[in-house]
């Protein structure tokens, strides 16, 4: 029998953080008022109404993973985002997610329709 290849646990740690990233709402719903182009923590901060130190939080995080870049302009810090590929993966998940709710509803069309009478 073949021997099955194992991938080096540090690499499966570094995927598994980048994946985690998008786990949290917050991240999502920054990244996508980031996808039209850099804001201000402010612009940020009064678009999700959550409070400064929750978003500088989760900019953070993507910052570090390298999803995001920063700038400063005075007192002022602007992000965006820097690996466009953050999107294409975004797109692949609701696809995904898309075409199986469209699914289950033609299901439950079939099923109310059949069912009838």
């Amino acid at each position: 029998m073949p021997r099955l290849k194992t991938v080096p646990q540090e690499v499966v740690q570094q995927v598994s953080e980048y994946f985690s990233i998008l786990s949290e709402p917050m991240r999502l719903r920054l990244l996508n008022l980031l996808r039209e182009g850099e804001k201000c923590v402010q612009e940020l901060v009064e678009a999700t109404e959550t409070s400064q130190a929750n978003v500088s939080k989760h900019l953070k995080v993507m910052l570090q993973a390298g999803i995001l870049s920063r700038r400063t302009e005075g007192t002022s810090a602007y992000y965006k985002v820097e690996d466009e590929l953050i999107f294409d993966l975004c797109n692949l998940v609701c696809d995904r997610l898309a075409t199986r709710i469209e699914q289950q509803a033609r299901h439950f069309r079939n099923f109310t329709l059949t069912n009838k009478g």
